[in-house]
This record gives C-alpha cells, sequence and structure tokens, in this order.
C-alpha cells in the first residue's frame, strides 16, 4: 500500500504542493484578519482539499500530454507513464478524480467559488500546453500558481472585494503578482535542464530564445521585482519584527538558488528549483501567520 501511495505521489510530485500552498494560507488568514476572524476548521480544510486537487489535477495533465517528449527526454524518459510504471487510463482516471475534488471542495465553500472553478481548471492545465507555442510559459505558470491567494481570498470572503486596499494596492492581488515575478524567476532556473533538447524539438522558453545566460539575468530581474513588491507588501499589511526577519531569509535563499544556477553544474539545478523554493514559501507563510496570531487572531470557532 506505501508503495503503491508513494509511486502516485512521486508521479504528481505531490511534494512540490509546498510552492502554491502556503501563500493560499498566507491569504486565507489575511482575507479573515481583516473580516470576521478565524473562518473555521470546514473553511480550512476545504481550502487544502481544492489546493491539493488542483495541483494534482494539473501534474496529472501534464505528464499526459508531455509523456512522448518525456520519453525522448533522457532526463525525464525514466517518469512513470513514458516508463510503463502507470498506464494512461489510470493517469486519465487520477487527472478526473482530483479536478471532480477542486469542483466538489469548492461548491462546498461557497457559489463563487464553485462558479469559478472551471476557470481555475483551464489555467492549471493550460499551462502544460503553452511550450509548443510562446517562450512566455513560464508567465503561464505564474498565473496558474496566483490563482492560489487569489482562490483561498475568495474561499473566505465569498466575493471579489479585494478590501481593505491600502495605497492603491490590494493585498490578494498584490500577493498574485509577487507569486508570477517568483515562479517567472525560478521557472527559468529549472527549464535550463532541458534547453538542448527544448531547441532541437521546437518547444518554448525564455531560455531558448535568450539562451541560458540571459534567461538567466532576467530570471534574476524577475526575482529583484518579487523582493522589492514582498518588502511593500510588508509594510502595507501592517506587519513588523517577524515578517522582515522571514523576508532576509527569503533574500538569502533567492540569492543562493543563483549562485546555484550560475556556479555549479546542472544537476544542481534541481536543490535550487526544489529545496531553496520550499524554504521560500514556507518562511512566508510561517511568518505571515505569526503577524496575524501576534494581534489577536482568534481561535474559538
Amino acid at each position: 500500500m506505501f508503495s503503491t501511495i508513494k509511486k502516485w505521489a512521486e508521479f504528481v510530485k505531490f511534494s512540490h504542493t509546498v510552492f502554491a500552498l502556503p501563500f493560499a494560507l498566507a491569504a486565507m488568514t489575511l482575507a479573515a484578519r481583516d473580516n470576521k476572524g478565524w473562518p473555521g476548521w470546514k473553511t480550512f480544510g476545504l481550502i487544502l482539499l481544492a489546493m491539493v486537487g488542483a495541483r494534482t489535477c494539473a501534474m496529472a495533465f501534464n505528464r499526459i500530454v508531455d509523456r512522448k517528449f518525456d520519453a525522448e527526454n533522457p532526463r525525464t524518459a525514466d517518469r512513470h507513464l513514458p516508463a510503463g510504471k502507470i498506464s494512461l487510463v489510470s493517469a486519465w482516471t487520477l487527472w478526473a478524480v482530483s479536478a471532480g475534488v477542486l469542483v466538489g471542495a469548492a461548491y462546498l465553500l461557497n457559489p463563487l467559488c464553485f462558479y469559478l472553478s472551471p476557470v481555475a481548471l483551464f489555467f492549471v492545465c493550460f499551462y502544460s500546453l503553452t511550450k509548443r507555442f510562446t517562450d512566455f510559459t513560464h508567465v503561464w505558470l505564474g498565473v496558474a500558481l496566483a490563482l492560489a491567494p487569489i482562490g483561498a481570498w475568495i474561499a473566505v470572503r465569498g466575493n471579489v472585494d479585494f478590501t481593505p486596499i491600502r495605497d492603491g494596492f490590494a493585498l490578494p492581488l498584490m500577493l498574485a503578482i509577487i507569486v508570477v515575478f517568483w515562479l517567472i524567476g525560478f521557472d527559468i532556473i529549472y527549464a535550463i535542464q532541458d534547453y538542448e533538447f527544448d531547441r532541437r524539438k521546437g518547444l518554448h522558453s525564455l531560455v531558448v530564445r535568450w539562451g541560458p545566460q540571459n534567461a538567466l539575468r532576467a530570471a534574476t530581474l524577475a526575482h529583484v521585482i518579487m523582493m522589492l513588491l514582498l518588502a511593500l507588501f510588508g509594510f502595507l499589511a501592517n506587519f513588523r519584527v517577524a515578517y522582515f526577519i522571514g523576508f532576509l531569509l527569503i533574500i538569502v535563499s533567492i540569492t543562493f538558488e543563483h549562485w546555484l544556477a550560475r556556479r555549479r553544474s546542472l544537476n544542481w539545478v534541481n536543490n535550487a528549483f526544489f529545496r531553496l523554493n520550499a524554504v521560500v514559501s514556507l518562511v512566508f507563510m510561517t511568518v505571515t501567520l505569526a503577524e496575524v496570531a501576534f494581534v489577536g487572531f482568534r481561535f474559538d470557532r
């Protein structure tokens, strides 16, 4: 049983759920802070369920539509579908079930979440097709993951009222933009691994369009913008010491990620991609929760 669970978790890279989920939970706590307090464990659980469903659906679709490219790429030839470890029918079944989980959780959250769930499904799945026709596939991925904090906000509020707006900035929308730039930066780094393969096969990315070195400069610029927005976000959210200590840790992680990408061989890319970005998202969630709790977040419902 455990080996089967492990196989399916590896198929959809379940551990990578840690990227988007912390931003969704941070948005949930901010929406609750400025609304009526803790939204309740039911809402919390349904947000988790919706996030896992969306992430699993997106990854299953990615593995299905990319299976032929994966079989031809030495780096990915051992993935479950090209290696025959999982059948195509089983993969499509997982995709359908996880899509149903997202829609079902959205239905139980509130009507607006339910009505918008097909939009979320479109974005998280369509990203996997973008490498076939646009160099800006990284932006599509950023937009797909940026839906997580917006969705969590709507799950708590039940509407698209993104107030309070401080100094002209709506916090959840600002958080979504931060996620977009964060994703652009680290997805460019990840795409460097497949530069030669993608170029031969006519697949698109900014790495193919600009070359690895210029693409890395674009990734650096994206992460500089992200960090500037993170600092502004902390000020606008009235956060204090805990947040900015976490902000410094995020700067160190992002800086180290780029150092690894530039100075080490490509086998270090997975360290830069997964471990350090997991640190970024988890630190952001932790300090956001700490700041909200510090001003008296109530867990009595």
